[in-house]
C-alpha cells in the first residue's frame, strides 16, 4: 500500500495512492472512513491505523472516492530524524574511507523536510551543498531495545529521501560541523509515498539511482549497504525509544559530488531526482536564498 499527504482545495488530507500503468489515482482516505485522524503520522500513532488505511483503501478504490491535488511530505514533523554515515560499501571505496565497525549515526531536524517539487534552498553561507540518494524507513510502533530478528516488525514503510548535505560545514569548519552541515532548512526531502512493508519485500533488494539535471550521478543497489535495517534499529534502540513517524535515514551510495573529480556541487536552476525501486521518484528544484 502506497499513503502519502495531499494538499487539496480542503486542506491536507492523508491519501491512498493507487498506480496503475499511467495512471495514478489518489484515495480520500477519510472521506472513506470518518475516524481515521486528518495525517499520515496520526494514522502510524494509532495501533490499528495501518489496518483501517488499508481498509479505507479497498473501499475507495471500489468505490471510486478520488481526490486530486499536490503531494506534499508524507510525514511532516517527525520526533526524531536519525541519519547514518557511511553505510554503503561503494561509497566507502570511492572515499577510500575504512569501514566502520559500527553504525555512524548523526541527526536532522523537522526543519530539514520538504516533500516531492518543494525547493531545496541553498544557504548563502554555503558554496559546497552536495546531494545524496537515500532509502529512508518510517518506524511504525514504539521500539526500544529492539533484537535483530524482529527489527522489521517496527517498519511501517520506506520513502525514497535525500540526504543534503553542505560539504564546506561538515567536512571544513574548525573540528567538523556535522549537525550544521546537515540541518539546513530544506535539506531533507522526502516522499513522493509511504511504501508499507508489506508491499516492499526485502528492503536490501532495490535499485537507486540519482539524477542531477538528468544526468544520472549515483547508480547502486540498496544491497550495498552495509549496515542493514534489522542492524540499524537493533543499534538505535539501545540507546533511545524509536516512536511511530520517526525516520531513519539510511546512508548514500556511490557518486556523492565530493567524491567527484571534478567536484560538482549543487546550484540554483538544478534539479534533483532520486529514484528507489517500488518506491517511487522524488523530484526537487534547486534555488538560491
Amino acid at each position: 500500500m502506497k499513503l502519502a499527504m495531499l494538499q487539496t482545495d480542503a486542506g491536507l488530507k492523508p491519501i491512498g495512492v493507487n498506480v496503475q500503468d499511467d495512471q495514478t489515482q489518489y484515495v480520500d482516505l477519510c472521506a472513506v472512513d470518518a475516524s481515521l485522524p486528518g495525517s499520515l503520522h496520526e494514522i502510524l500513532q494509532q495501533t490499528d491505523g495501518l489496518q483501517l488505511a488499508a481498509a479505507a483503501m479497498a473501499t475507495g478504490l471500489e468505490k471510486q472516492t478520488f481526490i486530486s491535488g499536490d503531494l506534499r511530505a508524507p510525514i511532516s514533523a517527525p520526533q526524531k530524524v536519525l541519519c547514518i554515515g557511511l553505510n554503503y560499501g561503494d561509497h566507502a571505496r570511492e572515499t577510500n574511507a575504512e569501514i566502520p565497525s559500527e553504525p555512524v549515526c548523526f541527526g536532522k531536524y523537522a526543519n530539514t523536510i520538504v516533500g516531492p517539487e518543494d525547493a531545496i534552498v541553498l544557504p548563502a553561507a554555503s558554496s559546497q551543498v552536495d546531494y545524496e540518494a537515500e532509502m529512508v524507513a518510517v518506524i511504525g510502533k514504539p521500539a526500544k531495545n529492539v533484537s535483530e530478528e524482529n527489527a522489521l516488525d517496527y517498519v511501517a514503510g520506506y520513502m525514497v529521501g535525500h540526504d543534503v548535505s553542505a560539504r564546506d560545514w561538515q567536512k571544513g569548519r574548525p573540528g567538523g560541523q556535522w549537525l550544521l552541515g546537515k540541518t539546513p532548512d530544506t535539506f531533507a526531502p522526502i516522499g513522493p509515498y509511504l511504501v508499507t512493508s508489506d508491499e516492499v519485500g526485502d528492503p536490501h533488494q532495490l535499485a537507486i539511482s540519482l539524477t542531477l539535471n538528468g544526468e544520472t550521478m549515483q547508480d547502486s543497489s540498496t544491497s550495498e549497504l552495509i549496515f542493514k535495517m534489522e542492524r540499524l534499529i537493533a543499534h538505535l534502540t539501545t540507546l533511545m525509544t524509536l516512536v511511530p513517524g520517526d525516520l531513519i535515514f539510511t546512508g548514500t551510495p556511490a557518486g556523492v559530488g565530493m567524491a567527484r573529480d571534478p567536484r560538482v556541487f549543487l546550484k540554483p536552476g538544478d534539479r534533483v531526482e532520486v529514484t528507489i525501486e517500488k518506491l517511487g521518484t522524488l523530484g526537487n528544484p534547486v534555488v538560491g536564498s
